[in-house]
């Protein structure tokens, strides 16, 4: 039942563990489907003060948690989610069990919320966690169960059974000592059960301690209902709970102070129907919503546009307050005189306020307690400024605009707007420029668009000088804010200035955090992990997790991902402006020297962790912690477009050197990746400078990255020329290691033309040199290579034995990708022995593999294998499906090596299944394909196919000129299909 942490098995209590994972698994439980990032456990453990082994420590809970709860804890990008079936999870019970009382009559709702509530057994988390955890899951979860506690009194009541309700009550009031509903329902319950001076003495008792601890009054409803006790008013007592009256009190003035509402307002339907949600929510409490984001979102125009929305909800009035948090020329409005503007504002005479700022709160509190009121506490600064301003009224809202994460604040909604998107930004300039100017200049518009990264109040300053200026088109305003130094005049009409907005928040930064966020104004790229933040302000990595908090705290930095950091463009862009003005060129070149750097080094430790390069032994201060291949590979799915930028920033600096290794270090997870023009544009970037600079290691490095980029890519003579030149290159300089890398990829090129002798005599060297230097990753890799070779050669007895020879030289953590192509060749050395059920499982022990680790140019040929396997099996429709799904594969990741391949094994599909017409179109394809390529092979392979259809299908002239080429370029390659293209021959001269 709901309360410390416990699991149970059949009847039986289980060890659940200590107190953190007591506490992890809680938090999983909590958020049950839903992802626990690790830096929320790490909140929940340890509140802002966690040690550095906190992440390791987690992982432990996690690991021992997963032995108690096999297969159902995933790890996602950024923490984890726990699934098990909700019914078995007390809280989740309580839930389901509230929700359907809420539609049902007062019998059945009585016995649903009696069930719901035996679901509890204590505190939750007793003895567990942090205050961070008691503020952030403990207490909501509490204000859940009072609750329900509520909904079953008022049926109890309305049912009669007022007696049950002493009994349940009586206890829960002495724990809650200023909930005013539950005592009023104990209150009413006493009295209808003839228990008058009980009600009396309970009310007195309430009242005092109000007066003792808070200084105030109980609210109007328990004060009405106290007098009708006192005069023994039998009029109510078999009634309803009695409620006040629906008129305001006299002297209570009801106001709608809210702003003018745009007309134009745009977006913003899933915050406004959360609001719509929290508003309609009978739970009993007051509700606190903080509206977040940085200058610019929007804030104050949805919460304004919420308040006349729901301006029914809140008959009690609407009131809005500017607290001045960051304007200009003014100082945030301190709290006393805040309260002192919203006590004027409902009546309350000068002479009547307190002096003290408890007093006026408290005052606050009492003056709206009974009444529904929505308050805007708009351009908040700090939790000390609103939280004597917050009512405590159920029914009473409070939405907070800020641009502060006011840390403290328990038992509020956080809503982050975060930007536009395209659609809403477009809808945007459509509401206020005209449909017709948008929709004249499609492109262009979009062009505003991706300029102003969907920030509100910059589009909706372009929208107003363009409906000031008619003649104006978006692609004039683009080549405008496109000038050196122009943008922010851009963005700039009378009375609103994105400038002007992101520099307030910048002047309310300390002097450290100024000199971080310009730091961070000269990234390269687009994002930043830790390590590299930490590079770039020249920090520990603590001491930048800190100042990076802070400034994700006042929303000039935008954490998308646990520990990853990207400034929105605008705010990038005043960031950049600001550092070039601030800092000198030998600071703002030492910066980004230090964040390439990290970013080389890095690269080069994630390469050594996949097997592309050696490791370095120099440690590194600034880091990004990679313990393994799965690191290294998410950490370069990460950093993709950033190790590009760098690249080019090195070049750009006539680092040729720099250049080439990093180009060396990503071309592994380009290429298996399926990233071909990342790929491209690196290895052609650092050719240039290597180039340019005479550095003939780097310029042979860069033309075997830009041969297997060709390669993939289905360019073979062009890689065959690029990895020729390399491997003369790295002789003539004497790089044996570089020498074999070239090798080992003109094998690969040597076997996609159909030159086997070649490939086999490329494979030899390297193989050789490997097993010579003790080099056991290149030794499997090649014995991967030369399976493959005779698995096409139909040497299968001897393709096996390479396979294994492969598989036992690696483990699951090295060399990953040559495991997965390892199992592709044995799969299809299976099929080719005519062992289709080890085929089979083979072969989709690869694809889960591949699919697993993203490896999309595995992805490719194991689906295509798999169709071949269907085929053998006569699972037509199955094999052509396995057929495309590859071709699409190929398609959008630009590896379009093998699409003859493809297409030639879905043409044999089609001519199996007797669909040859389709047969025909796709060998069609395929020939011309492989011959524009230089494929002899695949070429020779779609020949036969295309020369074994029927007649008409293929005429027998033309089949016949078909089959008479696949049999000589057979015969000069030395394969098995040589016996079937002459087979074929011979039937057609039967015929």
């Amino acid at each position: 039942m709901l309360g410390p942490v416990a699991a149970w098995s059949g009847g039986r209590p289980l060890s659940v563990g200590g107190p953190r994972q007591r506490c992890v698994l809680g938090a999983l439980l909590v958020h049950l489907g839903r992802e626990v990032t690790v830096d929320q456990l790490i909140g929940y453990l340890w509140n802002e003060d966690p040690p550095r082994t906190a992440r390791s420590v987690i992982q432990v809970q996690i690991h021992h948690l997963r032995q108690l709860l096999p297969d159902r804890i995933t790890t996602t990008s950024g923490g984890y989610t726990l699934d098990v079936d909700p019914e078995t999870v007390d809280l989740h019970r309580f839930r389901a069990l509230r929700a359907r009382a809420a539609s049902a009559e007062p019998e059945v709702a009585v016995e649903l919320l009696d069930q719901a509530l035996d679901c509890w057994r204590g505190v939750p988390f007793s003895g567990i966690g942090s205050e961070f955890l008691e503020h952030s899951v403990v207490a909501p979860l509490r204000e859940e169960q009072w609750s329900a506690v509520v909904a079953w009194a008022s049926c109890a009541l309305d049912l009669g059974r007022q007696a049950e309700v002493v009994s349940r009550l009586t206890p829960m009031v002495s724990e809650q000592p200023f909930r005013e509903r539950l005592h009023h329902l104990l209150i009413t319950a006493l009295w209808r059960d003839n228990e008058r001076a009980r009600a009396l003495a309970v009310y007195e008792s309430f009242r005092a301690h109000l007066a003792e601890e808070l200084g105030v009054d109980p609210g109007p409803e328990l004060t009405a209902l106290h007098g009708r006790i006192l005069r023994d008013d039998a009029r109510t007592e078999s009634g309803a709970v009695p409620v006040p009256s629906d008129g305001p009190d006299p002297g209570y003035v009801v106001r709608n102070d809210l702003p003018r509402d745009l007309p134009d307002f745009t977006g913003r339907r899933e915050p406004l129907r959360i609001l719509d949600e929290m508003a309609s929510g009978d739970d009993g409490l007051a509700k606190v919503c903080v509206i977040t984001g940085a200058g610019g979102e929007g804030k104050t125009t949805t919460a304004v546009r919420f308040g006349y929305e729901a301006g029914k909800r809140f008959p009690d009035g609407q009131l809005f307050i500017d607290l001045y948090g960051y304007t200009a020329n003014k100082d945030p409005l301190d709290p006393a005189s805040a309260l002192a503007a919203l006590l004027r504002a409902v009546g309350v005479g000068p002479e009547s306020l307190p002096e003290s700022l408890d007093e006026r709160s408290a005052l606050w509190r009492a003056t709206l307690m009974g009444r529904k009121t929505l308050v805007i506490l708009d351009n908040a600064a700090s939790y000390a400024q609103v939280s004597p301003l917050l009512p405590s009224s159920p029914g009473s809202m409070t939405l907070i605009t800020t641009r502060n994460d006011l840390a403290g604040l328990s038992g509020a909604r956080f809503l982050s707007l975060g930007m536009f998107d395209e659609a809403t930004s477009l809808e945007l300039l459509e509401r206020v420029v005209g449909r017709d100017r948008v929709r004249a200049e499609p492109e262009a518009a979009r062009d505003i668009v991706r300029i102003c990264d969907g920030l509100p109040l910059a589009l909706r300053v372009l929208a107003g000088r363009m409906v000031s200026r008619p003649r104006w088109s978006f692609a004039h305003v683009a080549r405008r804010l496109g000038e050196r130094n122009r943008k922010f005049r851009e963005l700039r009409v009378e009375g609103q200035s994105v400038e002007s907005a992101i520099d307030l928040s910048y002047q309310s930064l300390t002097a450290d955090q100024r000199r971080a966020f310009l730091l961070l104004g000269l990234m390269i790229g687009n994002t930043v992990d830790l390590g590299g933040a930490a590079a770039l302000l020249d920090m520990d990595l603590e001491e930048a997790d800190d100042i990076l908090q802070e400034l994700v705290g006042v929303c000039l930095l935008n954490e998308p991902k646990g520990d990853v950091y990207r400034l929105h463009d605008l705010i990038r862009a005043f960031s950049l402006d600001r550092a070039l003005a601030d800092f000198t060129d030998g600071e703002v070149g030492a910066a980004k020297a230090r964040l390439a750097e990290f970013y080389l080094r890095t690269a080069q430790h994630a390469a050594e962790l996949m097997g592309v390069q050696d490791p370095d032994e120099d440690p590194l201060r600034h880091r990004t912690n990679l313990a393994d291949r799965e690191d290294a590979e998410s950490w370069f799915s990460l950093h993709q477009e950033n190790l590009t930028d760098t690249i080019e920033y090195f070049a750009a600096g006539d680092n040729g050197d720099s250049a080439w290794r990093l180009a060396e270090s990503v071309w592994r997870y380009y290429a298996l990746h399926g990233h071909m023009s990342l790929l491209i544009s690196s290895q052609e970037r650092a050719f240039q400078a290597s180039d340019k600079q005479g550095n003939q290691r780097g310029r042979a490095v860069t033309l075997i990255g830009l041969g297997i980029a060709h390669c993939l890519s289905g360019r073979f003579d062009e890689s065959l020329e690029l990895l020729a030149e390399a491997r003369d290159l790295l002789e003539a300089v004497g790089d044996r290691k570089g020498l074999n890398r070239a090798l080992a990829n003109l094998a690969m090129v040597y076997e996609r033309l159909g030159r086997f002798d070649d490939s086999r005599v490329a494979l030899r060297r390297v193989l050789e040199y490997a097993i010579t230097t003790g080099n056991t990753k290149v030794e499997a890799l090649q014995w991967g290579n030369l399976a493959l070779l005779h698995r096409t050669l139909g040497d299968y007895p001897e393709a096996l034995r390479s396979c294994e020879q492969a598989l036992s030289k690696s483990s699951d953590d090295d060399n990953a990708d040559m495991r997965v192509r390892a199992r592709l060749t044995m799969g299809e050395t299976h099929l080719g022995l005519g062992e289709p059920d080890l085929a089979f499982r083979t072969l989709n022990e690869a694809l889960e593999s591949a699919q697993r680790q993203q490896l999309v140019a595995s992805q490719i040929y194991i689906h295509n294998a798999l169709g071949v396997a269907h085929r053998a099996a006569g699972s037509w429709e199955k094999a052509v499906e396995c057929h495309t799904e590859a071709l699409e594969l190929g398609e959008a990741s630009g590896n379009r090596s093998g699409d003859a391949e493809i297409l030639t094994d879905l043409g044999m599909t089609y001519h199996a299944a007797g669909r040859h017409e389709e047969a025909a179109v796709e060998l069609e394809r395929a020939y011309a394909i492989a011959a524009e390529r230089n494929e002899r092979y695949i070429a020779a392979r779609a020949a036969l196919a295309l020369g074994r259809l029927p007649v008409p299908t293929v005429p027998t002239d033309r089949a016949r000129t078909l089959l008479r080429d696949a049999e000589r370029a057979f015969a000069e390659m030395g394969v098995p299909e040589l016996e079937q293209a002459r087979e074929a021959l011979a039937g057609l001269d039967r015929d």
